[in-house]
């Protein structure tokens, strides 16, 4: 049976091959060429992907990004298709569930969301479970910076904290919106924010959402 990272991983693959090299990204500086070469990095080349989290390696990380993103651009694809090499960790299910379920959700959306003539995809409720499921563990991490107290909560009424503090914005959508918004991609997530006007702008205009 598919997983999720599975079915999102190809249609991301999907997606970028058929909005060709240059095509625009919510990703701020990134046409899907440097989208791809990201995500092959991030899986076949541990040693250089630490540099997203550690300023030590940031800038291997840039220069073999430069080198994958010089590779021709149907090479990219299919690695990111065939997946990561044989005995890398998220060769295992559930790493790669755990690891790739959001990554290749919001990416994908980071290529369909940049198009003019996007409209929200119909995510069945167990997918968007699954993607709750996520956003309630790593809510306090996607919300630690941002500079006012943040709720995010499901049409159903469920809530995340992300951020404690005053005053209070709340966002409200559906799971797959939610995230969209929490990992820093607010003017292209369809939710619904209250609060103290003045607190919403602060957080729309935040550069401090996500990861």
């Amino acid at each position: 049976m598919s997983t999720f990272a599975k079915r999102e991983r190809l249609l991301l693959a999907d997606l970028l091959e058929t909005a060709g090299p240059e095509a625009p990204t919510l990703c701020e500086g990134w046409v899907t060429r440097d989208l791809a070469a990201h995500v092959v990095v991030r899986e076949r080349r541990p040693d250089a992907a630490g540099g997203a989290l550690l300023k030590q390696l940031a800038p291997r990380l840039e220069r073999v990004t430069a080198e994958f993103a010089a590779k021709p651009y149907e090479e990219l694809i299919q690695l990111i298709r065939t997946g990561p090499p044989r005995f890398s960790p998220f060769q295992l299910k559930q790493v790669d569930e755990a690891a790739n379920t959001v990554e290749f959700y919001v990416h994908t959306e980071d290529v369909r969301r940049a198009q003019p003539d996007w409209a929200p995809r119909e995510l069945d409720p167990v997918f968007q479970d699954a993607l709750w499921s996520r956003l309630e563990r790593t809510a306090r991490l996607l919300g630690r910076g941002v500079p006012t107290g943040l709720v995010l909560r499901r049409p159903d009424g469920q809530t995340a904290v992300a951020h404690r503090g005053t005053p209070v914005v709340t966002v409200t959508g559906e799971p797959s919106e939610l995230l969209m918004f929490g990992f820093g991609r607010q003017n292209a997530a369809k939710v619904a924010v209250d609060g103290d006007e003045t607190a919403i702008a602060t957080l729309h205009d935040s550069k401090q959402l996500g990861i």
